[in-house]
């Protein structure tokens, strides 16, 4: 049963925390530039728990060149073919690169395992490779956070009937996120399951309760920050430099480029 929710975080003090952690967020991001550093921060959870407006919140003012989202479609036959690991270790960040997964290689302990998509040996083969992965990730240098969102059962439903009602954000439903209803308790047991074989040391789950929202995104990227020993890159002294003088150059008359129609002014 799904627990009695919280006040919710006013709408001010939401966007203030906000904006100073992701003020803190540049600042990883220029150490890891600055210390060639890889980042590697995996968000997984139910449909609808949330990740995706956390992931936009951490990287809404980051270099897309240092830090990506890496949201891997369905793999093509040959990658099916291919060490199940293959072509996520393809998005695994070089020196001085962030790399948020939005689902992962998790998707085998989830998606896949619940709806039938491997087999149960793929199954059991991932729940005994993964930690060895993991460990191998870290062991090399890269710096792993894994997040689970946490999202009850009546939350959940309510943020599908609002997408289902939203021409915006209708893309976001699929057949499938709507037959998760049905398995609500497949999907716990399968969670479970993951979390007793890849909860290790090296690379612990961090679980996010994220029936609201607001306080799911400020917690995960709080903790984030909480475990990662960036410091303060001065950046670089920059001045703006004079304009020099004209030396004559005249724009072409404004008729002979197409301009894009002032839609503005009609409103």
């Amino acid at each position: 049963m799904s627990k009695e929710k919280a006040a919710p975080l006013p709408r001010k003090t939401y966007e203030k925390e906000l904006l100073r952690l992701q003020t803190e967020l540049v600042k990883v991001q220029e150490w890891v530039r600055a210390e060639g550093a890889r980042l590697v921060v995996v968000f997984e959870g139910r449909d609808a728990a949330g990740k995706g407006g956390t992931i936009k919140r951490v990287a809404e003012h980051l270099n897309p060149r240092v830090a990506r989202i890496a949201a891997l479609p369905k793999p093509t036959e040959r990658q099916s073919t291919q060490w199940y690991f293959q072509r996520y270790v393809e998005h695994l960040p070089a020196a001085g690169e962030i790399v948020l997964f939005d689902r992962s290689w998790y998707n085998r302990a989830g998606v896949e395992h619940v709806m039938g998509y491997c087999t149960k040996q793929e199954y059991q083969r991932f729940l005994h490779q993964c930690p060895i992965f993991e460990r191998l990730l870290v062991e090399d240098g890269i710096l792993l956070r894994k997040y689970w969102f946490s999202v009850s059962d009546t939350e959940q439903q309510e943020r599908f009937r609002r997408r289902l009602e939203d021409p915006l954000r209708r893309w976001k439903l699929s057949p499938m996120d709507l037959e998760s209803i049905t398995r609500w308790e497949a999907y716990s047991r399968a969670k479970d399951e993951m979390l007793v074989h890849t909860d290790i040391p090296e690379a612990p789950w961090y679980v996010v309760g994220s029936d609201d929202k607001r306080r799911a995104r400020l917690n995960t990227i709080a903790h984030l920050l909480s475990t990662l020993p960036y410091r303060d890159v001065p950046p670089p002294v920059l001045e703006l430099p004079k304009r020099p003088p004209s030396t004559g150059y005249q724009r072409p008359p404004r008729d002979l480029q197409m301009y894009v129609p002032d839609h503005t002014a009609n409103l």
